[in-house]
C-alpha cells in the first residue's frame, strides 16, 4: 500500500504538486509559475485537465474552448452568467488552465479565434460507432491521432523535457516503470536508450520494479509512465527511487495525480476522447510514445559523440538478421536429405524388442 506519508522534499528539490514545471528556484526554493499555455494549446489543456475539474469548471473550460471567439467578448460577470457559475469558479477555472488571471484567458481566447477564423479545419470528429463502416474507422482514427499528437505537442512543458533530457543523458543507470499498455511503452524507451550505449532498463513486473527501485541513487534516473496517475504498482517504485536521491521522471496524463508527488519533472500527455471501442490503453499510447520519441531524441543528440557509434553498431550486429542476402538460402529439408544421406550406423546389436500390439 502507498503511504500517507508526505514526499521527501531535499535541499533543491520540491515535490512537484501537479503539472510540469515545479521545480523551486535552485538558489532560493520558491516556486516559479511556468509560462501560460500558447491559444493554440488552450483546446489540448483543457482536455488534459477537465477529468480533475469539478463540475462547475468543466463547464467554464468546455465553453472557452468550444466558443473562443464568443467568449474572448465576454467579462468575467458574462461568462459566468453563460455558464451558469460564479465569477470565482471562471477566475479560478483561468488559473488551473495556467494563466495569471481572466484578463490573460481572454487575450487567449481572442488569440485562438483569429488562429481559427484563418482557415485552420476543425479538429472534432464523431465517435467510431459499432456499425461505422471500416473506411469510417480509419478516418477516424487518423482524425483522433492527428489530433492527440497536436494537444500533447502543445501542451508540453519544453523546460520539464529539456530537464529530462539533461538527467537521462548525464544518468549512470536509468530505470523504466509501466504496466499494461504502458509497459509497452517503457519498453521502447528502455530499448531506443540501449541502442545508443545507456545503461536503460523497463520493469513491468512490480515485484521487480521495487527491487531494482532501491538500488538507485544519486545520478540514477526512474522514469514512471502512467496515463491515469494513480497505478500503485508505478507509484511505488518512482517514490522509491525518490526517496533513495535519484532524479525522477513521470509521464501523465494527469498532471494532478498523485505519481507527480514523487516526480523531479512532470510530462503531461493528451488526454483524448475516449470511447466503448476506444479505450484510454489505446487514446493513451500515441501520446505516450511521442514524448518518448523527443525524450530518446534529445538525448541521443546531447550524446551524439557516443550515441551514433552506438546506434550504428547496434544496425551492424543485427544486419543479417534483415537482410537475405547475407546468409545462404534456405534448402527444402527433403533436397538436404537427398544430397547429404543419412546412413545409420549400429555400434552395438541389441536384442530387439516386440511391440505389444504386433
Amino acid at each position: 500500500m502507498i503511504s500517507t506519508r508526505p514526499p521527501r522534499v531535499q535541499a533543491g528539490r520540491r515535490p512537484s504538486l501537479g503539472g510540469g514545471g515545479r521545480w523551486g528556484h535552485p538558489r532560493t526554493g520558491c516556486p516559479q509559475r511556468p509560462p501560460p499555455p500558447e491559444p493554440a494549446a488552450l483546446a489540448a489543456k483543457v482536455r488534459t485537465m477537465a477529468p480533475s475539474l469539478t463540475r462547475s469548471m468543466q463547464r467554464v473550460a468546455e465553453t472557452v474552448a468550444g466558443d473562443p471567439a464568443g467568449c474572448a467578448a465576454l467579462t468575467v460577470t458574462g461568462l459566468a452568467e453563460r455558464t451558469g457559475t460564479s465569477e470565482a469558479t471562471v477566475v479560478r477555472t483561468a488559473r488551473l488552465l495556467g494563466y495569471p488571471g481572466y484578463r490573460d484567458l481572454r487575450l487567449a481566447l481572442a488569440g485562438l479565434a483569429a488562429q481559427q477564423a484563418s482557415g485552420a479545419a476543425p479538429a472534432v470528429t464523431a465517435d467510431i460507432s459499432v456499425d461505422d463502416p471500416l473506411g469510417d474507422v480509419v478516418a477516424k482514427l487518423a482524425q483522433d491521432e492527428r489530433q492527440t499528437l497536436t494537444d500533447t505537442a502543445g501542451a508540453l512543458d519544453i523546460a520539464q523535457l529539456d530537464a529530462s533530457v539533461t538527467a537521462l543523458a548525464a544518468a549512470r543507470r536509468i530505470d523504466v516503470y509501466g504496466i499494461g499498455a504502458s509497459s509497452l511503452v517503457a519498453q521502447d524507451l528502455a530499448q531506443k536508450l540501449l541502442r545508443i550505449g545507456l545503461i536503460a532498463h523497463a520493469h513491468p513486473d512490480p515485484h521487480l520494479a521495487v527491487t531494482n527501485a532501491v538500488q538507485l541513487r544519486a545520478g540514477d534516473v526512474a522514469v514512471a509512465i502512467t496515463h491515469s496517475g494513480r497505478t500503485v504498482d508505478v507509484i511505488e517504485p518512482l517514490r522509491a527511487a525518490f526517496d533513495r536521491g535519484a532524479t525522477t521522471v513521470a509521464v501523465t496524463g494527469r498532471p494532478d495525480g498523485e505519481i507527480t508527488h514523487y516526480a523531479d519533472h512532470v510530462l503531461t500527455t493528451s488526454t483524448a476522447r475516449e470511447s466503448e471501442l476506444r479505450p484510454a490503453a489505446m487514446s493513451s499510447r500515441t501520446s505516450q510514445l511521442l514524448v518518448v520519441d523527443c525524450l530518446f531524441i534529445g538525448v541521443a543528440q546531447r550524446t551524439y559523440d557516443a550515441a551514433a557509434p552506438a546506434l550504428r553498431a547496434s544496425y551492424e550486429a543485427l544486419a543479417h538478421r534483415h537482410s537475405p542476402v547475407s546468409h545462404p538460402p534456405l534448402t527444402p529439408p527433403t533436397q538436404r536429405i537427398a544430397e547429404n544421406p543419412v546412413v545409420p550406423v549400429r555400434t552395438k546389436t541389441t536384442p530387439q524388442r516386440r511391440c505389444l500390439t504386433s
